[in-house]
C-alpha cells in the first residue's frame, strides 16, 4: 500500500510530466503561431483599426469613424460590383461545381488508362495561374487571331467579341477559372471515392445493381459530406475573386466583370484610397465570416456523423 505522503508526490510527478509534455507541444507550435501572427492576425487587426482612420498613403492620420465605410457603400460602383461578385459565385457553382465530381467518379469506374487520364486531367493545375489566365485571354481574343474565333471562321461563322460582350464576360472568366481549379477538386473527390469500402460495391453488384444505381445509392451518399463542405468552400473562394478579372479584362467592359476583390485592389493600389480599401476589406470579411462559421458547423456535424 502507498503511504499518505507518496500520493501527493505521485500527483505532483504526473502534473510535472503533463506540463513538460504541453511545453514541448507549444514549443513545436511556436514557429507556426509566430508566422500566423505576422502574416494573418496582426495585419487583420491593424487593417480593421485603420479602416476607421483617414489615411495618407498607408499611414493613419485622423480618426473618422464610419466615414470610410459610408463612402464605400455610397460609391456608385459598390452595388453593381457586389452583384458581379454574386454572379461570379453563381456561375462557378453552375459551371464548375459538378464536373469534378463526375470526372472523379468516371476515373474511379475506369478499367484501362486510369493513371494516364488522371495525369492529363491534372495538367492544368501545373500551369502557373497568371500564365493560364493569359492563355485563356488569347483564346478569347476578339479578332480573327483568337483561337476560338479561328475555329469559328473555319466553320464559316463570324468572329465573336467574347470578353468584350459584357453580358457573358463573367461566364467566360468563370470557365477559365474552372479549367484551372477543376484538377485539385477532382483529386479531392477521387480520394474520397477511393476511401469508400469496396465491399459495398461488391454487394451491390451481386444484387444486380448497375453503374447508375451504384453511383446513386453508394457513391453519392458516401460523398455527401465532402460535397457540402466543398460547396461552401467554393462560395468563400470565388467571392474573393481578384486576379482573374484583373488579368483578363481589367474589370471591363464598362466594369461588367469588376469584382469586390478587384475593387479593393483598385482602391488600395490604383486610386490611392487606402482607407476605402481597408473598409471594403472589413465588409468582405464580415460577409465571409458568416459562410466560414457555417462551414465549420457543417464540418463538425459531418465529422460527428462519420
Amino acid at each position: 500500500m502507498l503511504n499518505k505522503k507518496s500520493v501527493p508526490q505521485a500527483r505532483g510527478s504526473i502534473k510535472k510530466q503533463q506540463l513538460l509534455k504541453n511545453l514541448s507541444a507549444w514549443l513545436l507550435l511556436l514557429p507556426t503561431v509566430i508566422v500566423l501572427y505576422l502574416i494573418i492576425w496582426r495585419p487583420m487587426v491593424t487593417g480593421t483599426v485603420w479602416s476607421f482612420f483617414s489615411m495618407k498613403g498607408y499611414t493613419p492620420t485622423k480618426f473618422v469613424g464610419l466615414k470610410n465605410y459610408i463612402e464605400v457603400i455610397k460609391d456608385t460602383q459598390f452595388l453593381p460590383t457586389m452583384a458581379n461578385t454574386l454572379v461570379y459565385v453563381l456561375w462557378s457553382l453552375i459551371v464548375g461545381f459538378v464536373p469534378p465530381i463526375i470526372i472523379a467518379v468516371m476515373i474511379n469506374e475506369m478499367v484501362h488508362f486510369k493513371n494516364g487520364f488522371r495525369v492529363l486531367i491534372y495538367l492544368p493545375a501545373v500551369i502557373p495561374g497568371v500564365a493560364a489566365l493569359l492563355m485563356w485571354y488569347y483564346m478569347y481574343y476578339p479578332d480573327a487571331a483568337g483561337l476560338l474565333n479561328t475555329v469559328l471562321i473555319k466553320l464559316g461563322m463570324a468572329p465573336y467579341t467574347w470578353l468584350n460582350d459584357g453580358r457573358f464576360t463573367i461566364l467566360y472568366i468563370t470557365i477559365a477559372m474552372t479549367w484551372s481549379g477543376l484538377p485539385s477538386a477532382m483529386l479531392l473527390y477521387y480520394a474520397s471515392v477511393q476511401s469508400i469500402s469496396a465491399e459495398l460495391y461488391e454487394a451491390a453488384i451481386i444484387d444486380g445493381a448497375g453503374l447508375m444505381r451504384r453511383i446513386r445509392h453508394i457513391t453519392f451518399p458516401q460523398l455527401r459530406g465532402i460535397i457540402l463542405l466543398n460547396f461552401v468552400r467554393q462560395i468563400i473562394s470565388v467571392f474573393q475573386v481578384n486576379e482573374q478579372p484583373m488579368a483578363m479584362t481589367g474589370g471591363g467592359p464598362n466594369n461588367a466583370s469588376l469584382s469586390l476583390g478587384f475593387q479593393l485592389y483598385k482602391y488600395g493600389f490604383v486610386n490611392g484610397r487606402a482607407g476605402h480599401a481597408l473598409a471594403l476589406g472589413v465588409i468582405m470579411f464580415l460577409i465571409l465570416i458568416v459562410f466560414t462559421c457555417f462551414y465549420f458547423y457543417l464540418n463538425k456535424k459531418i465529422e460527428a456523423d462519420y
